[in-house]
């Protein structure tokens, strides 16, 4: 057990010894550790990535976009084994130099472009489709709100989730401190979401499927353990409205389940390449 008055040393060495679930892949050191390429499919666009909250952001656009017509939006899917370390093969970190799904190479012009981070897929991808980002007054909100996501998410993955599902010590002050900062997130939707239908206003956006992600695993229950009733989740009845109405739209039920690794398997895709991938499972 570690000593909860730790005293910082002068100079800081990784411990990789007590570094908690992902202390066997995480290091101090960015680049490629192993010469590797990356599968590549017919599609103009080529995604690498993972169902986590950060990854399901570009998966619900891919799927919303063709939804609402854009046939365009074609897209070929790839799992991203996060624990086995292909984010840090060399064919990911060319198209991601900070090895995080998801990653996204768009062949559709005629240069290809590499897109990482997940904001910046978001937005890249509704630029060029002309979708879910308004054009007039109400573009300032949306994006807003979209970065204000951004910015939120590491202290409720990185801090609170952590700290309290996946660190191998369990300190009051860590968890109490993101604890906090997670509920008053929450509040400031749920505040949102009490004057406007959506994040960014009347319509649904980039700001929601950013969002959504996140927000919507701590009203059904499924992260973090039992961070749903630790944190009271259920006090916020605006974000808990939002996130039912937008876990209904078809587009979101198959962008949920897109490089899906776990759970039950009609709810998993390893691979997504067409529509037809999505016979058979529960969307």
């Amino acid at each position: 057990m570690a000593d909860p008055t730790y005293t910082p040393p002068a100079v800081w060495t990784n411990d990789t010894e007590n570094g908690g679930r992902f202390a066997s892949i995480n290091r101090p050191t960015a680049g490629a550790r192993e010469d590797k390429d990356l599968p590549v499919g017919e599609h103009d666009f080529q995604l690498y990535s993972l169902a986590t909250p950060n990854g399901v952001k570009t998966t619900i656009m891919f799927e919303e976009l063709l939804e609402a017509g854009h046939k365009d939006a074609e897209y070929d899917a790839w799992t991203v084994n996060i624990s086995d370390g292909t984010q840090f093969t060399s064919g990911f970190v060319g198209i991601n130099p900070n090895s995080k799904i998801p990653a996204l190479l768009d062949r559709s012009g005629p240069q290809p472009v590499r897109l990482f981070e997940s904001g910046a897929i978001l937005l890249h991808l509704a630029e060029k489709f002309g979708a879910f980002l308004p054009t007039d007054h109400t573009r300032g909100e949306v994006l807003s709100w979209l970065f204000w996501q951004v910015g939120s998410a590491p202290f409720i993955g990185g801090g609170f989730g952590h700290f309290y599902a996946y660190a191998p010590e369990k300190y009051e002050y860590p968890i109490n401190r993101y604890a906090m900062e997670t509920k008053r997130l929450f509040d400031v939707a749920d505040k949102r979401l009490g004057e406007s239908e959506y994040l960014g206003g009347a319509d649904y956006t980039i700001a929601d499927m950013a969002t959504f992600p996140w927000l919507a695993p701590f009203v059904f229950g499924t992260i973090y353990n039992e961070a749903r009733t630790f944190l009271s989740i259920h006090e916020y009845t605006n974000v808990e409205r939002w996130v039912k109405q937008i876990a209904q739209r078809p587009g979101v039920r198959r962008g949920r389940i897109v490089n899906k690794a776990w759970g039950e398997e009609n709810e998993q895709l390893l691979e997504r390449h067409s529509a037809a991938d999505f016979a058979g499972k529960n969307v």
